[in-house]
């Protein structure tokens, strides 16, 4: 019977992990609205050497090609889980940096009002700790959604702005060649 009731408890608070790097567990499906995503892959970003964040992609279904996911207009969601403090600041430069690089000059241009609306959010957050996650989700019809610890810090319309910020990981010159390729599953 001890046998029984120890399978039950065992049963019912096992949770099920898809990936766990960097002492992070990851969850294999997430619930974004009404959309369920599914885990396509993570990796760490490092920075010198040192392990900034985990980062991973969930989208409605799994794939190894940067193109499809440029250009699936579903849910999609990239989170990652904080390994050291920073400011909103060092997030939003970071990513500006590999936004430029991956945007041409009339998207930027097209973009513009937009990216300063990102700008605004994250500069708004003095203090990202160690352990937070930010959350930047697309929503078809609603657009991109940010939010750190599940806590909404902006909304920004368009599937071309989360496109173009999404490039920040999966582009041609991504923020960290070894992050794209685990994002993307590989």
């Amino acid at each position: 019977m001890k046998k029984i009731i120890l399978f039950i408890v065992l049963s019912v608070s096992a949770h099920s992990y898809a990936l766990e790097i960097a002492d992070v567990n990851l969850d294999e499906k997430v619930q974004l609205d009404k959309y369920n995503l599914v885990l396509n892959g993570a990796g760490v970003r490092k920075k010198f050497l040192v392990k900034a964040y985990v980062g991973s992609l969930y989208l409605s279904e799994k794939t190894r090609s940067a193109e499809t996911v440029l250009a699936d207009a579903g849910a999609k969601r990239m989170s990652y889980f904080l390994l050291r403090d920073v400011s909103g600041k060092q997030v939003l430069d970071r990513i500006n940096e590999a936004i430029v690089a991956n945007n041409s000059e009339d998207e930027m241009k097209a973009l513009e009002v937009r990216f300063n609306a990102f700008e605004k959010i994250f500069l708004a957050v003095p203090e990202i700790r160690k352990g937070d996650i930010i959350n930047l989700d697309y929503i078809p019809g609603t657009g991109t959604q940010v939010s750190v610890n599940g806590v909404l810090k902006g909304r920004i319309e368009g599937a071309d702005f989360y496109r173009a910020l999404l490039k920040t990981w999966v582009g041609k010159k991504p923020i960290q060649a070894s992050l794209k390729n685990s994002v993307l599953g590989e």
